[in-house]
């Protein structure tokens, strides 16, 4: 089984502290504080790293069922927008978009469009998301290049 971490890093109060963010592989390194959290401040934050991972999640789930029916993309580009909003519970992830393009030689757009909601369901990243009200999804078959 495999085990991936990372690892977070606060100091002081909530809104006038700030902290660090670091993936165990040591690629990623980020500040993070309430302004980059919650208003447009400089830095990362959680939802970011969220969006990264399931655009990321996406594209290689969506390469693999293309890849199961015979499909070769010659690219996937995908796009993941986490919406953190106010609900009776406190701040949430309120909806996910994802929109990707890829191309695709020989494909019939409509066949792609199963395909592309296909992995939307099954990606590991989306599954785990399960509690997030709603995953949206727009996507687009390039012509080739």
């Amino acid at each position: 089984m495999t085990i991936r971490e990372a690892s977070a890093k606060w100091q002081g109060t909530l809104k006038e502290g700030s902290g660090r963010l670091r993936l165990g592989s040591g690629v990623f390194e980020g500040a993070y504080s309430f302004p980059s959290r919650f208003e447009n401040g400089p830095g990362t934050n959680p939802e970011e790293l969220i969006a990264a991972a399931h655009a990321g999640c996406f594209s290689m789930a969506l390469a693999a069922i293309l890849g199961s029916e015979d499909h070769t993309p010659d690219s996937i580009h995908t796009i993941a927008k986490v919406h953190l909003g106010a609900t009776t519970a406190g701040p949430t992830i309120t909806r996910i978009e994802l929109e990707t393009e890829a191309s695709v030689a020989g494909m019939a757009a409509e066949d792609f469009e199963r395909l592309a909601q296909k992995a939307k369901a099954t990606c590991l990243v989306s599954r785990a998301l399960a509690g997030v009200a709603i995953i949206n999804l727009k996507a687009s078959l390039v012509a080739d290049h």
